[in-house]
């Protein structure tokens, strides 16, 4: 399941516990990813799941749910 894989992702990540981290947990203001972890992380699912993610999406995706959204329309 992508969400599952994303939030292991994002959780290793951002040193959070998986435990809390939802579709609606936002990046920033819940997780306090900054602009470098959110590079590192969509580097990280690009090679995981064989996608690109053009640099302008990257400032739309707020939440994990966007995230796995994302991933699950360009698989």
């Amino acid at each position: 399941m992508i969400f599952e894989t994303v939030k292991t992702m994002i959780a290793q990540q951002l040193k959070a516990d998986p435990a809390g981290i939802t579709r609606e947990t936002r990046l920033v203001e819940d997780l306090k990813a900054d602009s470098a972890n959110v590079m590192v992380m969509i580097m990280d699912l690009e090679d995981q799941f064989g996608i690109m993610v053009e640099d302008d999406q990257i400032m739309k995706m707020k939440t994990v749910g966007d995230v796995v959204d994302y991933i699950e329309s360009h698989k």
